[in-house]
């Protein structure tokens, strides 16, 4: 199920989930002219963070950092891609119900958040770790405690039915969490599945959840 958007209106100009888009964008951009390097350099490695080395490539900043720098990295178009379609569409709800400023603490500590449970479902990985998606999970989760009941318009495919449905955001984004879990489980011990850091998604998603909770109830 591909989300297209949501028909949750919102009242104020989300300028936080607007300049993430953005920049993620343009950091991509850049990304592109350096190639595999920068994200050898930018990119969070567990083995890293976990023994406080730094490993060759060198980075330009503390290692300690990469977990920021990481968050804003893409590894192609498809990954920028689906990360900004649905950072757009759920990220506005949330940035109203919590502010501007809450909402980018909030982001930011999501992504670390996801990574930290990335991080220790395979200490030793030397693979750098990038992307928004376990703060964009994040955000899902707290979308889902918030708006459980809000329509979604969503591209369904399976096999040969195609259609364009309202779903409901528990069902979508409960379906998403389902699928993030069932592949997961699978990969415990080995870090990153197919290219996919599951973990960070599951840890980004319980951190949403729950801080989307912690911070208080809103329209649902």
């Amino acid at each position: 199920m591909i989300p297209l958007r949501d028909e949750n209106p919102t009242y104020i100009f989300p300028f936080i989930t607007v300049g993430i888009v953005l920049l993620n964008c343009l950091l991509f951009l850049y990304q592109l002219s350096w190639g595999r390097g920068l994200i050898l350099r930018l990119g969070v490695i567990p083995y890293e963070i976990i023994h406080g080395v730094d490993l060759p490539p060198p980075s330009p900043i503390p290692v300690r950092l990469t977990p920021f720098t990481s968050m804003f990295m893409h590894g192609g178009f498809l990954h920028i891609g689906g990360n900004m379609l649905y950072l757009w569409i759920f990220g506005d709800n949330v940035e109203e119900q919590l502010g501007h400023l809450r909402f980018l603490l909030f982001y930011l500590g999501c992504g670390l958040a996801a990574e930290g449970v990335q991080i220790l479902t395979n200490p030793q990985s030397t693979i750098p770790l990038i992307g928004a998606s376990g703060a964009i999970a994040g955000v899902l989760g707290a979308y889902l405690v918030r708006f459980p009941r809000a329509r979604v318009l969503t591209l369904v495919i399976l096999g040969y039915f195609i259609r364009v449905m309202r779903v409901p955001a528990f069902l979508l984004l409960g379906l998403w969490f389902l699928i993030q879990l069932l592949n997961g489980i699978p990969s415990l011990g080995g870090g990153v599945s197919g290219g996919v850091a599951w973990f960070a998604h599951i840890g980004g998603f319980a951190a949403g959840a729950i801080g989307a909770k912690l911070l208080g109830g809103g329209r649902g």
